[in-house]
């Protein structure tokens, strides 16, 4: 049996018993320059996250993914009926950075930037302190029988978290409808927006249980970006490192003291670790690299006035005393996938800025009027954009030689368009004798009167008798 608590069965997570049952972690505070930086760039991300939606551009928040419109707004610039192909290759870009920092940086993201570790760490886990108490406090007080105090204390912490978890999952919802239309939203009963009020409460349900019961449980069975550092990361890439040639032996009964390395085994880097791992076994996939047990360990390196850095940021050749490659062929392959995905993003986002012409047959195919001298025919078109540019449009034949025998009619000219959807109804009146055998081929252009250039250019078959 072990004699400590803190001293881990190789054989199992610290997070599960013999039998398989979780094991609550009660992770110490800790004080030191780790601990200062990543306060401050974690108060800065929560500041940005809740304050940005609140910024209003042209009369668009600074940042809005409004599934219901199907509109995409950021700085000011609004895209509508965002194509498929534009989030995926935004997302793939987005993976294969997150892949690339990860072969320079190691699990960068879960300690410094996820959600999850930002917002348990700043504020559910100082709230949880403040009520219940230090780590060993809030240990004791969950073994401890059921009691008016215990109930009052864990009632008042779940109520704070319920409180904190709705107003970050309305400001979540935010930034897909607009924080402004949801302050509205809310001063009326829920029934009257049933959808957006369902979707508000499973986001506040999933905050709530995640940041205030689940948490480190997130980290290790559920998140993906856990199993796929191992794929990202190699020997040259950033980690939390414990030095193992200038730790072990680690202070023992079995071990002489002139013999013993600088670890004297006082368990402080696994008591403040908020997935309950030992990091003097070696980089784990449950290691977030949050830096709590480098300041842990500094901590008690400057009380044996011995040199920091048993535990720190290093890479698995420099704790073999190679030297570190910053750049590596794995990096520079996620760099340059990165890059093509970002390029293609920028030009299918381009080319949807453009106007996109899609004419629809009418009904009835042609009509022949003025005792057989003209032909109708009659189409809708779909005329479609992203972005806020207004145009004035004009259509005209692109054909020179057919210009003075057909003529375009449309309800308004020239044609506004400044929706990111519009649809007229166009007529083409002819001569039948352009016709050949029944049909003709020809190319309509949009000419847009504020430039003075063509926009747009589309083809379409009319049709008459064939005879």
């Amino acid at each position: 049996m072990s004699k400590n608590i803190f001293d881990l069965d190789p054989e199992r997570l610290a997070t599960t018993d013999e039998f398989g049952n979780r094991v609550y972690l009660y992770p110490e505070d800790v004080k030191g320059v780790w601990k200062t930086r990543r306060k401050i760039f974690y108060w800065c991300l929560i500041v940005f996250y809740l304050v940005l939606p609140w910024f209003y551009i042209n009369g668009k928040p600074a940042l809005m993914i409004n599934i219901f419109a199907r509109e995409f707004t950021v700085l000011g610039s609004t895209l509508h009926g965002v194509e498929p192909i534009l989030f995926f290759l935004i997302l793939a870009s987005g993976l294969f950075f997150i892949a690339f920092i990860t072969s320079l940086f190691g699990r960068v993201w879960c300690g410094w930037a996820c959600p999850q570790t930002v917002f348990i760490s700043t504020i559910f886990m100082k709230v949880e302190t403040l009520i219940e108490g230090k780590a060993r406090q809030r240990r004791e007080l969950d073994k401890a029988p059921l009691s008016l105090n215990k109930i009052l204390r864990k009632s008042l912490k779940w109520l704070v978290f319920t409180a904190m978890s709705l107003h970050i999952a309305h400001t979540f919802v935010g930034y897909f409808i607009g924080p402004r239309e949801l302050f509205y939203i809310t001063m009326n009963a829920p029934s009257e927006n049933l959808g957006i009020f369902i979707a508000t409460m499973i986001a506040t349900t999933v905050v709530l249980l995640d940041f205030g019961w689940f948490r480190e449980q997130f980290c290790i069975i559920a998140c993906p970006y856990g199993r796929m550092q191992s794929v990202a990361m190699d020997e040259n890439s950033l980690v939390v490192a414990y030095d193992v040639k200038r730790g072990e032996p680690r202070r023992a009964e079995t071990v002489d003291r002139a013999n013993e390395g600088d670890c004297i085994n006082c368990y402080n880097c696994v008591k403040v670790c908020p997935t309950g791992i030992d990091i003097r076994r070696g980089t784990q996939l449950e290691c977030i690299a949050c830096t709590q047990c480098i300041d842990a360990c500094d901590d008690i390196m400057t009380k044996l006035k011995k040199p920091k850095g048993l535990i720190r940021y290093s890479s698995e050749n420099e704790m073999n005393g190679k030297k570190r490659k910053m750049i590596t062929p794995r990096s520079i392959v996620y760099i340059v996938i990165s890059l093509f995905f970002v390029s293609s993003f920028i030009y299918f986002l381009n080319a949807s800025t453009h106007l996109h012409l899609v004419f629809i047959r009418g009904k009835v195919p042609f009509q022949v009027i003025e005792s057989g001298r003209t032909v109708v025919n009659q189409f809708t078109l779909k005329i479609s954009h992203q972005g806020i540019q207004q145009f004035h449009a004009n259509f005209s034949v692109k054909e020179p030689e057919l210009k003075n025998s057909i003529s375009i009619v449309t309800p308004a000219h020239p044609t506004v368009i400044h929706t990111p959807d519009k649809k007229i109804v166009v007529f083409f009146k002819f001569d039948p004798s352009i016709l050949v055998l029944g049909s003709k081929k020809i190319t309509i252009e949009v000419f847009d009167e504020l430039t003075k250039h063509v926009v747009a250019s589309e083809e379409v078959v009319l049709v008459g008798p064939t005879h």
